[in-house]
């Protein structure tokens, strides 16, 4: 056997190579996932696009591999493949969120529709497609190293697939549990690549050759690795106080003198906020207090609260605040247990509020007690938990309220079209409690939700011929405490919703367990959202060109 082959004469370098590609290439999938997700989200929709994208490169892959090997059967060639791809995937923290920004900003101006599922497909193609090909060599390429006769090929080539099983399963769990959560994507895709690299590394030592791309591979991954190790998304911001990566989001908190929000995706705005003189929000948290107030806040001594999507507590704060005579008794569930950590540190939660790390779903199937007010925040852009949008949720939720009790649902994505996501939302709800109220808020996408059951109600009348007949009726409840409310401004605001809640007239457009397209659903609102915006800038565009956008921009 040749020099360039003494390494591989035991095969066991060869079950390596398939191990750590494997390895490799599910790392770079999940690694995918979070690059993707703070611009286009980490919904259901995104993942089938990463998946089809990476398995049409290993497809690709097989077949060029396959062909390569039977052509020119010399393992140099493969491991200058993997070099290749190591290098690649170390380059992907440097330049792959600015190839993101780049194919969302041609898009948004030449596409009306589908946007998010073009744009991430485009970026997967660009990004991901080419180092996945190289890695999709490996299996064909290794089968022909190491097959020697036909009485023991089942037993070679089962070891190398189990192998490459191996590793994949490694290289699933060791970037979701350890690696992205404790070092974040950017050094996680570093990680990977440097495997890689010195897996090729190893065999050109070995075998003394291909030593000028060797150094220009180790050069090329110290370039990236000094360049690419910041774990900051949101480039073109500056003066953040915090972000960083859970299993779950990519957060960050930014802080002016006059709030502190949360992000947790960078398109797609602000997902918590304390403002620091104590006063209302400007956003939907404000809008949702009406909740307490149809529960009878200033009629009783004691009061429940459970938050399904807690975040970093600014419902909870907010009712803590305006409050205070009232014996509130609230806990939230938030999944992301690094979301309840900021929210101690930077929000102000009392360390003394309870906030168990769940799923909301899984939280209520757990636990008997029943509330006041149930407070549903869990739907983030278009990630919307289908089961936390079904007939079977809302039904668990009203078996944990109290007689008198409300929900009320934050909906993040106001569309205008017949059978959007916020009518399926509503129809559903509609379908389960007796009275639903909605109303939108002044100067967002956002509509909030209100939804009761008492004897008598859901009669289909408008929410002030209900007050008028249902002593009971939150409406009527509402008007009833807003008197007693002493803050004027909060007392005003509460008006202003009670005046412009609109009774919900069901229709048929249903969820369940079993069928809800919210992913679908969401992007279309996401579609109608980006053209509404883009309208303004397209018509500078066709008048001014290229520089009057800049300049506005």
């Amino acid at each position: 056997m040749n020099q360039t082959r003494r390494i591989l004469q035991n095969k066991t370098y060869l079950y390596l190579t398939e191990f750590f590609a494997g390895m490799s290439v599910m790392a770079v999938e999940l690694g995918a996932s979070r690059l993707l997700a703070p611009y286009f989200s980490s919904s259901q929709i995104v993942w089938t696009i990463i998946i089809g994208t990476i398995m049409i490169a290993m497809a690709l892959g097989n077949i060029y591999g396959g062909k390569a090997a039977d052509k020119n059967p010399d393992p140099d060639r493969l491991y200058v493949r993997i070099l290749v791809a190591a290098v690649w995937i170390a380059a992907i923290p440097v330049v792959g969120k600015y190839i993101i920004i780049g194919i969302s900003a041609l898009l948004i101006f030449s596409v009306n529709s589908n946007f998010l599922i073009l744009a991430a497909f485009a970026a997967c193609m660009v990004i991901f497609v080419f180092p996945l090909f190289l890695l999709g060599t490996v299996t064909p390429s290794l089968v022909k190293y190491t097959v020697d006769s036909l009485e023991d090929n089942g037993k070679t080539v089962g070891m190398l697939n189990a192998a490459n099983t191996l590793g994949s399963i490694l290289g699933t769990f060791l970037p979701t549990f350890v690696t992205i959560p404790a070092v974040g994507t950017s050094v996680t895709f570093l990680v990977f690549a440097g495997i890689l690299l010195a897996l090729a590394c190893l065999y050109f030592v070995s075998a003394k050759s291909h030593g000028k791309k060797t150094a220009a591979g180790i050069a090329a991954f110290v370039l990236c690795c000094v360049l690419g190790a910041s774990d900051s998304f949101a480039f073109w911001e500056t003066g953040m106080a915090y972000e960083g990566e859970s299993v779950y989001n990519y957060l960050q908190v930014k802080e002016s003198e006059e709030d502190i929000i949360l992000s947790t995706n960078v398109l797609f705005g602000v997902q918590s906020i304390l403002k620091k003189d104590n006063g209302l929000t400007g956003m939907y948290y404000d809008y949702a207090m009406a909740a307490p107030f149809m529960a009878g806040v200033h009629e009783k001594e004691s009061m429940d609260m459970l938050i399904l999507g807690m975040g970093t507590g600014t419902y909870a704060t907010q009712c803590r605040r305006y409050f205070q005579n009232l014996d509130l008794r609230i806990e939230g569930v938030e999944i992301d247990e690094k979301i309840t950590a900021l929210a101690k540190t930077y929000f102000q939660l009392p360390q003394d509020t309870p906030v168990a790390t769940y799923d909301g779903r899984a939280y209520l199937n757990a636990v008997d007690k029943k509330y006041d007010v149930i407070m549903v925040d869990a739907y983030q852009d278009i990630t919307i938990p289908f089961q936390m949008s079904s007939v079977e949720f809302f039904t668990m939720v009203k078996s944990h309220l109290r007689e008198g009790g409300v929900m009320v649902v934050n909906m993040n994505m106001r569309g205008t079209k017949e059978g959007n996501i916020n009518q399926y939302l509503s129809d559903t709800i509609a379908a389960v409690f007796d009275m639903v109220y909605t109303i939108d808020v002044n100067g967002s996408t956002n509509r909030e939700l209100f939804a009761s059951s008492f004897p008598g109600g859901g009669d289909g009348d408008a929410p002030q011929e209900l007050s008028d007949k249902i002593d009971t009726n939150p409406v009527k409840v509402l008007q009833r405490n807003i008197t007693a409310e002493k803050d004027a401004q909060l007392a005003g605001l509460m008006r202003t919703v009670c005046s412009g809640l609109a009774a919900y007239r069901p229709g048929q457009y249903v969820m369940t367990d079993d069928k809800a397209p919210v992913e679908l659903l969401g992007m279309q609102v996401i579609d109608e959202i980006i053209r509404q915006e883009v309208i303004y800038y397209k018509e500078i565009y066709k008048r001014e060109g290229i520089r009057g956008l800049l300049d506005q921009l």
